[in-house]
């Protein structure tokens, strides 16, 4: 009799503690997976972003957007703040999470370059440093391409070069990707020179600029090179794009 009241209580006890246990044990998986649910803001990408692009024109590109914490990627960033002089490593597509790892040095790349966007080719041209910005073009920038031309010979009709000019010059392509630039060091300040700022350092030679395009404006841009010459004008987020007839003499004032 006293051996059946003690396994009673003992089985009361067991069944108990092991209530107890299971409460613990749901309302610590409760706080595990509200804790999981707690909203976290993340950059996440709003427009088509090519790679080569550079963390400093990223900004109306990207969003923050609330999501929550257990699907946060390993590594997304929450603001862009120490970025700077980075660029994509890949081409990022709207609703991806901008992670950390896909922001590099672009050396880390190949040296002094960035990736070309699929679908393109990459052509280099020679140019004098007054077509390149006294050269100060790097890998990243996106340029507007203007070709001008000096014929012997007026043109005929028929095209948009007004009939009778022998000079022209017209926008041949905005948002033109650099993808390298090789140029020679800046030369050294020369003794007893008073100069401490470098922006204003003369070019000293010409310089190899890559840009990549599609097969047709490279193209383009190689019978301008090889019959007239090219000139790069740096883009910025704000700049505004047209399309400016050709320009002679006959239209320039």
């Amino acid at each position: 009799m006293k051996s059946r009241l003690l396994g009673g209580i003992a089985a009361l006890l067991l069944a108990v503690v092991g209530a107890v246990l299971l409460v613990v044990y749901v309302q610590g998986a409760d706080a595990r997976a509200a804790k999981g649910m707690e909203p976290t803001d993340i950059l996440v990408v709003r427009d088509a972003i090519p790679a080569g692009t550079k963390a400093e024109d990223l900004g109306n590109k990207v969003q923050l957007k609330s999501i929550p914490q257990s699907a946060v990627a390993a590594g997304a960033l929450h603001e862009l703040s120490g970025q700077n002089g980075k660029v994509t490593s890949v081409s990022l597509a709207p609703g991806e999470q901008l992670i950390a790892s896909r922001l590099v040095a672009p050396g880390e790349l190949v040296p002094g370059t960035v990736p070309v966007p699929d679908g393109m080719t990459e052509v280099t041209f020679l140019l004098t440093p007054e077509r390149i910005l006294g050269g100060r073009l790097a890998a990243g920038d996106k340029v507007t391409v203007y070709s001008s031309f000096k014929t012997d010979e007026a043109m005929p009709t028929g095209t948009n070069i007004p009939a009778g000019s022998k000079q022209s010059t017209g926008l041949l392509f905005h948002d033109v990707l650099v993808t390298a630039v090789q140029q020679a060091p800046p030369q050294t300040q020369k003794a007893g020179s008073t100069s401490t700022d470098p922006a204003v350092a003369m070019p000293n030679g010409s310089a190899f600029v890559t840009v990549a395009r599609s097969d047709a404006d490279a193209s383009k841009m190689v019978f301008g090179s090889e019959f007239g010459t090219l000139w790069l004008a740096k883009q910025t987020d704000t700049t505004k794009k047209s399309n400016p007839p050709v320009t002679t003499f006959g239209g320039l004032y």
